[in-house]
């Protein structure tokens, strides 16, 4: 650096999660080895989105800022030989969205301080970054603790003469869920054919939207578990459990540019069926704790009535030509829908959740979430060799999913190995996004029902 020997920005208690609406601060510390003169020493603190329809292009096709601060931490002046040190302190708005790293976008916030140098002379830069997180309290998502259910009957042809009906329903506990929680799903097919069906899958699936002039689709599968088929006249069921890893909240309010979404897909190799159930990841749980009842009103008196005369007798229905109100049954559905089939258990076949000798994998609590002040136990952290005296927290930031130890140690990466998702595919634009809950519900030889409604 010729003049500058050491030029650098430490933030206040090496923290590197912040919230929206909090303080940020820490000093600039330039060492130089001969005087220095400058115009100003200023230093900016920014967030701002960037999209692109091109995978790693920081050449944003659109683009938006939450904030931008700048602070004239010197004015004009010479600094002479030796370490100078320049405090400085902002103040985060309460409407900047949570940080987020994709590979067609990010959501980036970063300190920057500069040495402005008279005319002719080189100017002296350097920037940190850090990570906000602005909690999704799924409290706060109306009928969040209902469970989330599709139903789909489809009808198929198979050795060119026969028909047969297969009814798939899928549902799980609840319609949000936090990191490390356990998705619980409940799968039943009535397979009323003379054909085996083909393995079930079920996916939890992400999918984030990167909004330009051409919407690009970025679909990834988080976690996948499969069961076996279902034999010819069988009703099966096939219950499982899926974990949910760090990831990035549902809804980055504040943020226009990129949304995220996520939901289970149950689906049926052959013959090809799929339902969808939409969820939300948060950062907060759900309270699952019973609510205090209201205390009752008391009863109002009733007033007696005078008897009523015996009902006149009515014909049967049939004689009077009335339209019943209710669609007919088709064929082979009420036996489906009374149970009527033989009931089986379906095995599991594989889990990627789970480790080589199948048993699921263990995640540690502090590698799901950060608090203000959130300390872990000794046997919750993972090893790392690099940090053994600070705790690790985790921030999901999609795609990459860095991690950062706490109090006064220098961030590293963790070598915990259990903790990021699979390895998956992605794709971009002109790929479609899987249909939504409501277009499998409306799509022919179709029929479902939801708890809930769709977040869009």
């Amino acid at each position: 650096m010729g003049k500058l020997q050491d030029f650098n920005i430490a933030l206040a208690s090496n923290k590197v999660v912040y919230s929206p609406g909090e303080s940020i601060s820490g000093t600039v510390t330039v060492s130089i080895a001969s005087p220095l003169p400058y115009k100003a020493i200023k230093v900016n603190c920014s967030g701002l989105c960037g999209v692109s329809n091109r995978m790693n292009d920081t050449s944003w096709a659109s683009e938006e800022q939450y904030f931008s601060s700048t602070l004239s931490v010197a004015d004009k002046g010479t600094l002479a030989v030796g370490e100078h040190s320049f405090p400085f302190q902002f103040l985060i708005p309460v409407s900047a969205p949570t940080s987020f790293e994709g590979p067609f976008g990010k959501i980036v916030y970063r300190v920057k301080a500069v040495i402005d140098t008279p005319r002719f002379a080189k100017d002296y830069k350097v920037e940190k970054p850090f990570y906000l997180l602005n909690l999704l309290n799924l409290n706060d998502v109306p009928d969040i603790e209902q469970p989330s259910s599709a139903v789909i009957t489809k009808k198929f042809s198979y050795l060119l003469v026969k028909t047969g009906t297969l009814m798939l329903r899928a549902r799980s506990d609840q319609r949000g869920y936090a990191p490390g929680q356990v998705i619980q799903l409940a799968t039943e097919i009535h397979n009323k054919s003379g054909k085996d069906t083909g393995y079930v899958m079920a996916s939890l699936i992400q999918k984030v939207t990167y909004r330009t002039k051409r919407v690009t689709y970025d679909l990834r599968t988080i976690a996948e578990v499969e069961g076996a088929g279902v034999k010819a006249g069988k009703h099966a069921e096939w219950k499982e459990q899926i974990i949910v890893p760090p990831l990035p909240q549902s809804i980055l309010s504040g943020c226009t540019l990129i949304d995220i979404d996520y939901f289970i897909q149950v689906s049926l190799k052959w013959p090809e069926v799929l339902v969808t159930l939409p969820i939300y990841i948060g950062n907060i749980a759900i309270n699952t704790s019973p609510r205090t009842p209201a205390r009752a009103a008391p009863p109002t008196p009733v007033p007696r009535l005078p008897p009523r005369p015996a009902p006149r007798s009515v014909p049967p229905r049939a004689s009077l030509g009335v339209t019943p109100s209710a669609p007919p049954v088709e064929e082979g559905e009420e036996d489906m829908e009374a149970g009527g089939l033989e009931s089986e258990a379906i095995p599991t076949k594989s889990h990627s959740q789970q480790d080589s000798s199948g048993q699921q994998l263990a995640f540690s609590p502090s590698a799901f979430s950060y608090a203000p002040g959130l300390t872990f136990s000794e046997d919750q952290r993972c090893a790392n060799p690099t940090s053994s005296s600070a705790p690790l927290f985790c921030v999901s930031t999609g795609a990459t999913i860095p991690f950062f130890s706490e109090g006064g140690a220098t961030p590293v990466p963790t070598t915990c190995p259990l903790i990021l998702p699979p390895e998956y595919s992605t794709w971009g634009y002109p790929h479609e996004p899987p249909p939504t809950y409501e277009e499998s519900c409306s799509s022919p030889n179709t029929s479902g029902n939801s708890s809930g409604n769709s977040r869009r």
